[in-house]
C-alpha cells in the first residue's frame, strides 16, 4: 500500500511534466518525416484497409452487425486496438527507450511508462474522434449511448498504464523479458475478438477464457457502445473481471516497482 500512494504521489507531483513530456514523446515520435503527424493516421489507416479487403472482399465474411456495416463493426474494435497494442510493447520498453532520464536526471522512474502511455493515448484520441465522425457520415449519427465511450477510454487507460509501469520494470532488467511481449503481441490480437465477436463463439468454456482478456472486454466496451447499443451495466461479468484485473494489475506494478527500482540505473 505505501509503494501504491507513492506511485500515485510521484503522478500527482509530477502531473505537469508527465502532460508536458508527452506532447514531446509524440513530436520525437514523427520528428524527421516527411509527413510527420500523417503517419499517426495514414499506418491505421492502411491496416484497416488491409484488414477490410481481406475479410468483405477477399473472405467474403464481411455481413452487416446489428445493422451496421461490418466495416464500422471493424474500426469500433480495431481502433482502441490500435493503442493498446503500443502501449503493450512500447509501454514495455519505455523505461529502455528514456533510460537517459534515469541515468543522468533525477527523475521519478515510475512516470517514465506513464508519460509514454499517455502520449500513446492522446494519438488515438484523435482516431477514435475519426472513427465518430466516419459512423456519422456513414449515416450513424450520435446515441445516448455514445455518452459511455469515455468510461471505457479511461478503463482502457488505467490499464494499460498500469501494465506500461509493470512491464516496462522488468523490461528494464531483462530484454529478454521485453522480446517475449513483442512477439505475443500478434497471438494476442488474435486472441481477444478483434475481427470476430468473441461473445460468439460456441465452447463456453473458451468463451469464459476470453471474457477475462482486458484487450477483449474494452473491444466489448466499444461495440457495446457504438454497434449494439447496451449499457455497461448490462454486462455485470465482464465489468467485475475488468476490476479483479486492474487490481491484479496494479498490485504487480507496484511489487515490481519496489523490487526493481533500485536496481534499474545499475542495469542500464
Amino acid at each position: 500500500m505505501n509503494t501504491f500512494k507513492e506511485i500515485l504521489s510521484d503522478h500527482i507531483n509530477g502531473r505537469r511534466q508527465i502532460a508536458k513530456l508527452a506532447r514531446t514523446d509524440i513530436v520525437k515520435t514523427y520528428r524527421g518525416a516527411a509527413f510527420g503527424w500523417a503517419w499517426a493516421l495514414i499506418k491505421p489507416g492502411i491496416t484497416i484497409f488491409v484488414y477490410w479487403f481481406a475479410f468483405s472482399i477477399g473472405l467474403r465474411h464481411g455481413k452487416p452487425v446489428a445493422g451496421y456495416p461490418w466495416f464500422l463493426w471493424f474500426i469500433s474494435g480495431m481502433i482502441p486496438w490500435f493503442y493498446m497494442k503500443d502501449a503493450i510493447t512500447i509501454g514495455a520498453g519505455a523505461i529502455r527507450r528514456y533510460k537517459y532520464l534515469v541515468l543522468r536526471i533525477k527523475f521519478p522512474v515510475d512516470t517514465i511508462p506513464s508519460f509514454v502511455n499517455l502520449s500513446a493515448f492522446l494519438v488515438n484520441c484523435i482516431l477514435i474522434a475519426i472513427m465518430l465522425v466516419i459512423f456519422c457520415v456513414m449515416g450513424y449519427p450520435p446515441s445516448i449511448y455514445w455518452l459511455q465511450l469515455p468510461l471505457y477510454m479511461l478503463m482502457m487507460l488505467l490499464f494499460f498504464n498500469m501494465w506500461a509501469i509493470f512491464s516496462s520494470m522488468l523490461s528494464s532488467i531483462s530484454v529478454d523479458f521485453l522480446n517475449l511481449v513483442k512477439s505475443l503481441t500478434t497471438a494476442l490480437f488474435w486472441l481477444s475478438g478483434i475481427v470476430y465477436d468473441a461473445t460468439d463463439i460456441s465452447n463456453i468454456w473458451i468463451r469464459r477464457v476470453l471474457m477475462i482478456n482486458p484487450v477483449t472486454i474494452i473491444c466489448n466496451g466499444f461495440r457495446y457502445t457504438l454497434i449494439y447499443h447496451k449499457w455497461f451495466w448490462e454486462f455485470p461479468h465482464q465489468l467485475r473481471n475488468y476490476c479483479i484485473l486492474l487490481v491484479i494489475m496494479t498490485i504487480m506494478a507496484c511489487w515490481a516497482y519496489k523490487k526493481l527500482v533500485k536496481d534499474i540505473p545499475d542495469v542500464l
